[in-house]
Formats: structure tokens, C-alpha cells, sequence
């Protein structure tokens, strides 16, 4: 049991860690890689939901599910846009250690975690040890006033992006159904997003991204993601792997994320950055196992 609790704990290193490569390649506007990641979780969340006889919430439970999926799906509009700055590669890392950051803070004020004073010394030094891990992904050996540029928006932007995040984390934490149950109304929060972004496009006579194959290509991208969500949700259940080890498991997809986009998307690094880079990132995983150890 212990071995399979495992397997799918790292099913997000799989969704998570090849979805923003996915949708990178399949390419398109950051309108056209929502509209259709969004679509594709629908698809997935919908039978996963027939298949499991889960229901559908209703009220509040509704509301704030919908809220959540509204949340991760502006956050991601933000996260493709910072992708025509900087490249996958180097705005994965980034989102990942502002998202670490955002849950971790989030734990401290709201939730409780770390109570004790050494506890706060050793998660704010970890906290710390992520943002250095996050710069070492982003180091440039040979930098430009123009790089450094880009580098600062897409900070900028992913940071403003971190909101999103943090409702698709915290507005279920208040609702009164599980994971499973909110995995469906989540998805409709997150095509809600989508379609009226597609619409504001179109109004703007920015093209129709609703007729472009593009659009539709990006459904597969978004299996992944729902693939990548759903087995998390498994992973951080009690009688599996556990909120704490869950979610160190699904950390690990920033790797995957961040090496695939060198590897697939011709995000090319010299051999000097690409020791920094991993570094960076064996800084951010030990990092983020040690906030939900503490």
C-alpha cells in the first residue's frame, strides 16, 4: 500500500512537471493555452466525477470551489504570460517558490503551523533558502540590460500571480467537501476564466480564439493538469500519503517542469547556469520538505 501511496503521490511530479513544457509546445497565445487547458480539465473532471458518483456540491461549498478554480486559472493566464519573458524554464522555478512562500506564510497566520519559536527560526531560514534557490534558476552568466528587464516583469507579474494561487489553496480549506468533491466545480471556475478571457480577446479584435486549432490542441495539456491535480488531492488524503508528504511529492514537478522546457523548448542554458539551475532547484525541494517537517 505504502509503494502505490507513493506512485501516486508522484503523479503531479508527471502533470504538473510536463504540462507547462506541453503547453509551451503546442504554442499559441497565453489565451489560447488557457481556454484549452481549462476545457481539457472540464473534460477530465466531469468523468472522473461520473465514474467516482461524487455529486455536486451545492451553496457555499459551490461558490467557493468555483472561486478556487477561478483563482488557479487567473494565476495561470499570469503564469503563460510570464512564459513569453523568460521561457518555462526560468518562470517555473519563480512561480514554485512564491507559491511554497504563499502556503507556508499562509500556514503561519491562518493555520497555526510552527508554534513554537525554533520552528519559526528554522521555517523562515528555509523560506529564505527557497527565494536563493529560486534566483540560482533565474542566474544568467552573461546578462543584458534587456534580460535583466524581462527577469524583473516576469518577477513582478508571477508575485501579483501568487494571489490566484493562494485562493485555488485557501478557498477550499473552507468548505465543508473533500478534494474529490471540489475537483469538478473547481474545473468550472477555471473555464469561466477562460471563456471570458476568449471573449475580451474577441472583443478586442485580438483574433477568435474559440475557431483556432491552437485552442483545442491545448486540451490535451490540460489532462495533465487534471491528471496532475486529481492525484494530488489522492496523495494528501490521510489513509495515503498525508497533507505533508503529499505535498512535498508534488514540489518535485518543478524539476521535470524546469528541465523539460531546457531540454524540449530550446530554453538554452550554458553549462555553468545549468549547474546553478540545479542547485537552485535541490535548494527549493530540501527547502520545502523542511516547512512541512517543521
Amino acid at each position: 500500500m505504502k509503494l502505490v501511496a507513493i506512485l501516486i503521490g508522484l503523479g503531479p511530479l508527471i502533470g504538473w512537471g510536463i504540462y507547462p513544457t506541453i503547453a509551451s509546445k503546442f504554442g499559441g497565445k497565453p489565451i489560447n493555452q488557457i481556454l484549452g487547458s481549462t476545457i481539457g480539465t472540464l473534460i477530465f473532471a466531469i468523468v472522473y466525477n461520473q465514474l467516482e458518483h461524487l455529486g455536486f456540491p451545492q451553496g457555499k461549498d459551490l461558490l467557493l470551489a468555483i472561486l478556487s478554480g477561478i483563482g488557479w486559472a487567473v494565476a495561470q493566464v499570469i503564469t503563460f504570460y510570464s512564459f513569453t519573458l523568460i521561457g518555462s524554464s526560468r518562470a517555473m522555478p519563480v512561480t514554485t517558490a512564491f507559491q511554497l512562500l504563499g502556503a507556508s506564510l499562509w500556514g503561519v497566520v491562518a493555520l497555526g503551523d510552527w508554534p513554537t519559536m525554533v520552528d519559526k527560526v528554522v521555517g523562515f531560514v528555509a523560506l529564505a533558502v527557497i527565494i536563493l534557490g529560486a534566483w540560482m534558476t533565474v542566474w544568467s552568466e552573461h546578462k543584458t540590460k534587456e534580460n535583466s528587464n524581462l527577469l524583473r516583469k516576469a518577477v513582478i507579474v508571477l508575485l501579483i500571480g501568487e494571489i490566484g494561487y493562494w485562493a485555488y489553496s485557501a478557498a477550499p480549506q473552507a468548505a465543508s467537501i473533500s478534494g474529490k468533491q471540489a475537483f469538478l466545480p473547481q474545473a468550472i471556475g477555471m473555464v469561466i476564466v477562460g471563456v471570458i478571457y476568449g471573449i475580451i480577446t474577441l472583443a478586442r479584435k485580438q483574433g477568435n480564439p474559440f475557431t483556432q486549432k491552437v485552442t483545442y490542441k491545448q486540451i490535451i495539456s490540460g489532462f495533465f493538469f487534471a491528471f496532475a491535480a486529481l492525484t494530488y488531492l489522492i496523495s494528501a488524503q490521510p489513509n495515503m500519503n498525508g497533507l505533508a508528504t503529499g505535498f512535498i511529492l508534488s514540489q518535485t514537478s518543478v524539476v521535470l517542469a524546469t528541465l523539460t522546457g531546457i531540454w524540449f523548448l530550446g530554453q538554452k542554458k550554458t553549462h555553468r547556469e545549468m549547474a546553478v539551475t540545479v542547485g537552485g532547484l535541490i535548494l527549493i525541494i530540501a527547502a520545502a520538505a523542511i516547512t512541512v517537517i517543521v
